[in-house]
Formats: structure tokens, C-alpha cells, sequence
């Protein structure tokens, strides 16, 4: 449901409620075309969400000083704020299908929401809504590969190339798809470096990857080894202390 706000509750009912739940601010005016336009759809887009997040409408007519402190020239304009700030925004009548790309930034969608949950139900169940969702596919991958099903997995994470995660993934599996414990190729090395990143012990996944960096020459067993670093330096985070120092080692690895 959408609802009126002026300068005077505008702290309280947008920017206080949006730690809360995230707002979209339709800042509108009776005479403009395209705001009659956009206002319905906007609504229609917010129900559907089923209170996730909140569409607040500002009449720029009655509140021009709330107007000029957010700098709006053109209407209808449109805000989204989280946790207290404006995290996204456009101007301007927008199709219907832009609006829900626009609130999938915003708020998690149904497929986005399954696969937090984390059970392979609920993955697969995400990915029938969304087969793009890197995140289902991702977490469902790597469950697949825990049991073994390496075949599966590879179809699936292959259809993510553009997701760091999903590569390392991909990588593991094509690591340990020609080696065996009773080979002396670092398969032993490889199966303990993964049971660690498995276990959440990614100091102990980069230590046993960085050995078997060093002792391998092959240049394409080397990227894969690299990918799957990669996947967990971005698991880490770009400003992990751990994960700074495992690229500076790799970088000078691989020179």
C-alpha cells in the first residue's frame, strides 16, 4: 500500500522506517502526465512484494523544499532508501518489467529468498524461478560436488562464467576429476586444501592450494588451481587481511 508523505514525517515514515524495511519515494505532482503513468504501476509492483518494502508518494507541488533538498529537476523521480540512505534511483516512466529489475536491487525476490535458505529443495526450487540466480547455483554446485556428483555440477556451474564462485567451483571439479588418492600429483594435497575450504577453514584451504601451486608446471592446471584461489579470495572479500596476502603469494607464484 502506498502512502502520503510531507516534510513534516518525512525522517520518521522514510528515512527512520527504511532501517526497518526498505522505501521507494515516488516524488510526484497532480498535473504531471507521466507520474498518472508510473504511480499505478509502482504500486502494483510494491503489493506484490507483500510488505518487503514500502512505496512512500511526495506531492513535489506541496512539499518543494523536501523537492529541492533531494535535488529532483524532473518528475516523476523516484528514490529507494535502506537503512537510512538512497541506494538506488531513477527519473522518468519506466515498463513495468524495468520497475521489478529495479526493485529486485532493492529487495530480495521469491528465487533470491530460497536460496538463502540454503536446502537443496529450496536451491533448485530457486533456480526453476530464476536460472540465473548465482547464488542457488553456486551453493547448489558445491553441494553436488560434496557428494561426489561431479558430472552435475559442472553442467551447472558452467551456466554461471561470469561469477568468481562459480568458476573456483567449476575449477575444483575439473582439478580432481583425472586424480586419485594413490597418485602422487598432488591429489592428496588438493582433497584436503577442499574439505578445509568445506569446513570453513579458508587459511588452511589457501596454505594447501599455495603448496600445490608450487609444485605444478602445467600452465592449465595452474589457472584452474588460480580460479579456484580466486573464488575464495572473493568469499573473503577484496580487503580480507588473508585474502591480500594469498593474492601477493599467487601473483608472485605464477610469475
Amino acid at each position: 500500500m502506498a502512502f502520503d508523505v510531507t516534510e513534516q514525517d518525512f525522517m520518521e515514515r522514510v528515512v527512520e522506517r527504511s532501517r526497518e524495511v526498505p522505501v521507494i519515494v515516488d516524488f510526484w505532482a497532480e498535473w504531471c502526465g507521466p507520474c498518472r503513468t508510473l504511480g499505478p504501476a509502482l504500486e502494483s509492483a510494491v503489493a506484490k512484494r507483500e510488505g518487503d518494502v514500502e512505496l512512500a508518494k511526495v506531492d513535489t507541488d506541496a512539499n518543494q523544499s523536501l523537492a529541492a533538498s533531494f535535488q529532483i529537476q524532473g518528475i516523476p523521480a523516484v528514490k529507494a532508501f535502506k537503512d537510512g540512505q538512497v541506494v538506488a534511483e531513477f527519473t522518468g516512466a519506466i515498463p513495468p518489467a524495468q520497475i521489478e529489475q529495479f526493485l529486485d536491487r532493492i529487495v530480495p525476490s521469491p528465487a533470491d529468498k530460497l536460496a538463502e535458505t540454503g536446502d537443496e529443495d529450496s536451491l533448485r526450487k530457486a533456480l526453476e524461478l530464476d536460472p540465473r540466480n548465482a547464488t542457488a547455483g553456486v551453493k547448489l554446485g558445491r553441494l553436488l560436488l560434496q557428494r561426489g556428483e561431479t558430472d552435475d555440477a559442472l553442467e551447472l556451474l558452467d551456466r554461471f562464467p561470469g561469477d568468481f564462485e562459480a568458476a573456483g567451483l567449476a575449477a575444483r571439479a575439473r582439478l580432481l576429476a583425472d586424480v586419485g588418492e594413490d597418485r602422487k600429483d598432488g591429489a592428496g594435497a588438493l582433497t584436503r586444501a577442499f574439505e578445509a575450504w568445506d569446513a570453513g577453514d579458508r587459511e588452511a584451504a589457501l596454505e594447501g592450494l599455495q603448496s600445490v601451486v608450487g609444485e605444478t608446471e602445467d600452465s592449465d592446471r595452474l589457472d584452474l588451481l588460480r580460479r579456484v584461489m580466486v573464488a575464495i579470495f572473493t568469499e573473503l572479500g577484496a580487503d580480507d587481511p588473508l585474502a591480500r596476502e594469498h593474492r601477493r603469494r599467487l601473483a608472485a607464484a605464477l610469475t
